[in-house]
C-alpha cells in the first residue's frame, strides 16, 4: 500500500490556510460606515476566504463579488485583484477549471498593472495548479517556472520554496524521482534558512515519500522521524498526523502490520482532535486495509464501514471506492457473499465515476482551448481593422486631397478584403473543428469500449495478483530462492503458492488448463482448493493436500450443468528444518521435482527406484540432477484416479530444488523454431550452479527471451528455485 499525502503549495491571498472566523463580527465591521476602506476590505475578504471558501464556495464567490464591486468603486485595485483571486479559487474548488483560469487571469492583469510582483507570482502559481489538475503538465511547469522567476527576483524565500515544491510534485507524479528530489532538497534548504519549521516538516515528508517509492525505507524513516520531531516541538497536529500516516504506510509495505496499525491509530486520534474530517476518513480507510491484510476481517469491516460513511457524507469519490474495495474483500473472506457483492458493485460504480471525472477534465481542457482560440481569432481580426484604420488616418494627414481619396478607396477595399478573408478563414476553422469533434467523438467511443475491456482484464489481474504470495513473504520463508513468473497474457493460468504451517514451508508451482482469462478463472478455484486443504483441513502432507484439493476442485466444477474437464498440473513441496538437518517431501501432478547437488557417484536412493532418475552432462561432472517423477494424473476430472504419492527426499545444505510448469520447456524458438525441451533446460541449470539465485533467475529469463526471439510466447511460465 503506497498511498501518501503529498503537499500541494497554493499561494493565494493573504492567508495560508483555513481557520475559524467570527462571520457576524466581520459583517458588522463591513457595514460600519465610520471604518476606513482598507479595514472594511480586510473584513469582507476574511468572510469570503476563511469564512466560506473551504465549505461553501458559491457563498465565497458572492462575498468576493461584494468586495470587488466596492473596491472598484473606491479605485482600490489591489483588493479588486484579491477578490478575483478568491472567485477563481471558488471555481477551482468546484472543478470548473475554465472559469477558474478566467478569474485568475483577470486578477493577474490587475496585479501586472499595479506592479504587484508578489501577487503576480501568486496568480501564475494558481494558474499552474489548474493546468496540473487538468493533466496539462507542460503548461503547469511553464507557469510554475514563471512564478519561481519572479519570487527569485523579489527575494521571497517562502515563495521560492513553495514554487520549488510545486515543481517537485510535478516530477514526482511523472515518476522522475531524482528530479523531484532535486527540487524538494532546494526547497528544504530555503525553508531552513528562513527558519520555517512548519514548512521544513512538510518538506521532509515529501522527501521521505520519494525514498519510500524507491524502497529506501531506512532513509524514509529518517526523514519522517525528523519531521515528526519538529512537528511535535511546534505543536503542528496536522503535520504530526501526516508523518504518522506516512510511517504507518511504510511499515505496512514492509509487512509489519501491528506497527503500521499503531501509527495509524495515533494519526487518527490527532485528526479527530483537530476535526479534520477528510483526514479522518483516509486514516480509517488505511486501518481497514491493514486489518484486511492482517486477516482480522472483523476490525477491517469496522474501520472500512466508518470510512465509507464519512466518505459518502463528504462526497469523497476516491475514499468511497477504496473503502468499498476493503469491505468487498473482507466480506468475501468471511463468506458473506451478499455484502461482498453489494460493496463490489459500489466499488465498480465509484471507479467508473472517477474515470468519468478524468474524461470530464479532459473535455473542459479542450473547451478552454477552443475558447482561447476563438478569443485569439477575434483579437487578430480587431488588430487587422485597427491597423487598416491607422494607415488610413496617416495617409489622410500626409497626402493631398486627390491622392488622399485614392488611398482612402484602396484602404476601404483592403479592409473589405481583409474582413472577407478573415471571415472565410474563421468559417473554415469552425468547420474543421466541427469535423474534428465528430472524429474525436467516434474515436472516444471506440477507446472507451477498449478501455472497459482492458480495465476488466486489468482488474482481474489485480485479483489474481492478490492471491499470489508477496515477495517479502517468499523471502522470509525461502531466503535463498527465486521465482520467475511470466504470464503469456495480462492474466495467467500458471500461479505460484506458499503457506507456512506447523514449522513447514509449503510451496508449489501450478499450471491450470489454458491461459489468459479462462486459465486465470481456473487458477482462482485451484488456489482456493490448496488454501482450504491447509487452512481449513489442517493438512501439511503434500500427497494428502493434492488429494483434498482434487476433491474440492472437482466438487466446484460438478456444480455446473456443463461437462467441465479443466484442472491443474502441479509440483508441491514441504520443507522443514529440524536442528541442523532438513526434511523435504514432494507430491506432483504431471510436474516433477528436480534436485541439483554435488554427486560424484550415483546417489543410493536413485538405485532401483522407478520414481527417480539421474542426469548429468558428462560422467566426470560433479553436479547432477536427481528427478523425482510426478503422478501421471491431474488435479481435476480423470477417469482413473488414485491417491497422490508423497515422496520423502533426503536433502542437505548446498542442494538446489527446482519446480516448474511446462511453459518454459515447451516454448518454440531457436534457429529451427523447435521446442526448448527438458534436456536443454537441465543442461542450462547445471551450467549455472555457481551463480546466486538472483543471477540464476536473470540468466534463465535471458535464455528464454533469446530462444523465442520474435516468436510469440505460447504459454505461461513459472519456475521456482530454492537453495538449501
Amino acid at each position: 500500500m503506497k498511498k501518501f499525502f503529498t503537499i500541494s503549495i497554493i499561494l493565494i491571498s493573504l492567508t495560508k490556510g483555513q481557520c475559524q472566523v467570527n462571520i457576524d463580527s466581520l459583517w458588522t465591521v463591513w457595514n460600519n460606515p465610520n471604518i476606513e476602506d482598507t479595514i472594511k476590505m480586510e473584513a469582507i475578504q476574511e468572510i469570503a476566504w476563511n469564512g466560506y471558501l473551504f465549505t461553501q464556495p458559491d457563498s465565497s464567490f458572492y462575498y468576493a463579488q461584494i468586495q470587488y464591486n466596492y473596491a472598484k468603486e473606491k479605485g482600490l485595485k489591489k483588493y479588486m485583484a484579491l477578490a478575483l483571486n478568491i472567485q477563481g479559487a471558488s471555481f477551482a474548488s468546484r472543478g470548473d477549471f475554465i472559469e477558474a483560469i478566467d478569474y485568475y487571469s483577470k486578477s493577474l492583469k490587475i496585479r501586472e498593472e499595479i506592479n504587484d510582483k508578489k501577487g503576480v507570482a501568486v496568480c501564475l502559481s494558481n494558474i499552474g495548479i489548474i493546468y496540473k489538475n487538468q493533466g496539462d503538465i507542460p503548461k503547469a511547469l511553464i507557469y510554475y517556472h514563471k512564478s519561481l522567476k519572479i519570487q527569485e527576483e523579489i527575494g521571497n524565500k517562502h515563495g521560492i520554496a513553495a514554487a520549488l515544491t510545486n515543481i517537485g510534485i510535478i516530477y514526482k507524479a511523472q515518476g522522475d524521482y531524482s528530479k523531484a528530489l532535486e527540487y524538494y532538497t532546494k526547497s528544504l534548504k530555503l525553508r531552513e534558512e528562513d527558519n520555517d519549521e512548519r514548512g521544513i516538516g512538510y518538506e521532509l515528508n515529501n522527501i521521505g515519500i520519494l525514498h519510500t517509492k524507491q524502497n529506501n525505507y531506512d532513509k524514509a524513516f529518517e526523514n519522517y522521524n525528523q519531521a515528526l520531531t519538529i512537528q511535535n516541538k511546534i505543536g503542528d497536529k496536522k503535520g504530526q498526523s501526516l508523518s504518522l500516516v506516512n510511517i504507518g504506510s511504510a511499515y505496512h509495505d514492509l509487512g509489519k502490520l501491528d506497527t503500521a496499525i499503531e501509527y495509524f491509530s495515533k494519526a487518527l486520534k490527532l485528526r479527530e482532535s483537530i476535526g479534520d474530517k477528510k483526514g479522518i476518513t483516509r486514516v480509517l480507510g488505511s486501518l481497514g486495509i491493514t486489518y484486511n491484510t492482517q486477516g482480522n476481517y472483523k476490525k477491517a469491516i469496522h474501520y472500512a464501514n466508518q470510512s465509507l460513511i464519512m466518505a459518502t457524507n463528504l462526497g469523497l469519490a476516491t475514499e468511497t471506492r477504496d473503502a468499498a474495495s476493503t469491505l468487498y474483500k473482507s466480506y468475501k473472506s468471511i463468506g458473506n457473499r451478499d455484502k461482498a457483492l453489494t460493496n463490489y458493485e459500489l466499488y465498480i460504480v465509484m471507479k467508473d465515476s472517477l474515470v468519468n471525472d478524468e474524461i470530464k477534465n479532459e473535455l473542459l481542457k479542450q473547451q478552454y482551448q477552443i475558447k482561447a482560440d476563438s478569443i485569439k481569432v477575434e483579437q487578430e481580426k480587431k488588430d487587422v481593422l485597427a491597423k487598416a484604420e491607422q494607415k488610413r488616418r496617416d495617409d489622410i494627414a500626409q497626402k493631398e486631397s486627390e491622392k488622399k481619396n485614392l488611398i482612402i478607396t484602396a484602404g476601404i477595399i483592403g479592409t473589405i478584403l481583409g474582413l472577407f478573408f478573415t471571415i472565410l478563414i474563421f468559417n473554415r476553422l469552425r468547420i474543421t473543428r466541427k469535423q474534428k469533434a465528430i472524429i474525436e467523438e467516434q474515436k472516444l467511443i471506440v477507446e472507451e469500449k477498449n478501455t472497459e475491456i482492458l480495465d476488466s482484464i486489468t482488474y482481474a489481474k489485480r485479483i489474481q495478483t492478490a492471491i499470489l504470495p508477496p515477495s517479502k513473504l517468499v523471502k522470509e520463508h525461502l531466503k535463498d530462492s527465486f521465482i520467475l513468473y511470466k504470464p503469456k497474457d495480462i492474466v495467467a493460468g500458471d500461479f505460484y503458492w506458499l503457506e507456512h504451517k506447523d514449522g513447514k514451508v509449503l510451496f508449489a508451482a501450478a499450471d491450470c488448463t489454458g491461459h489468459g482469462v479462462p486459465g486465470a478463472m481456473v487458477s482462482v478455484i485451484c488456489n482456493n482448493g490448496l488454501n482450504r486443504s491447509v487452512r481449513e483441513y489442517g493438512l501439511t502432507d503434500p500427497g494428502k493436500i493434492l488429494n483434498k484439493t482434487r476433491e474440492i476442485v472437482t466438487s466446484e466444477f460438478n456444480k455446473s450443468d456443463e461437462d467441465v474437464k479443466d484442472g491443474m498440473d502441479i509440483a508441491l513441496c514441504s520443507l522443514q528444518q529440524e536442528g541442523g538437518s532438513w526434511k523435504l517431501k514432494y507430491a506432483g501432478a504431471h510436474n516433477p521435482l528436480w534436485i541439483i547437488r554435488d554427486c560424484h557417484t550415483e546417489p543410493v536412493e536413485v538405485l532401483n527406484n522407478p520414481n527417480m532418475s539421474i542426469f548429468r552432462q558428462a560422467q566426470d561432472d560433479s553436479f547432477c540432477i536427481i528427478e523425482i517423477k510426478a503422478d501421471k494424473q491431474p488435479i481435476g476430472m480423470y477417469s482413473n484416479t488414485s491417491n497422490f504419492i508423497t515422496h520423502n527426499v533426503s536433502i542437505s545444505k548446498g542442494d538446489t530444488i527446482y519446480i516448474f510448469t511446462d511453459g518454459y520447456v515447451d516454448q518454440f524458438g531457436g534457429e529451427k523454431e523447435k521446442k526448448f525441451k527438458s534436456k536443454a533446460f537441465k543442461q542450462l541449470l547445471l551450467s549455472i550452479q555457481n551463480k546466486t539465485m538472483e543471477e540464476q533467475k536473470q540468466i534463465i529469463d535471458d535464455v528464454f527471451e533469446k530462444w523465442r526471439g520474435d516468436i510469440e510466447q505460447i504459454d505461461d511460465v513459472c519456475v521456482i528455485g530454492v537453495r538449501i
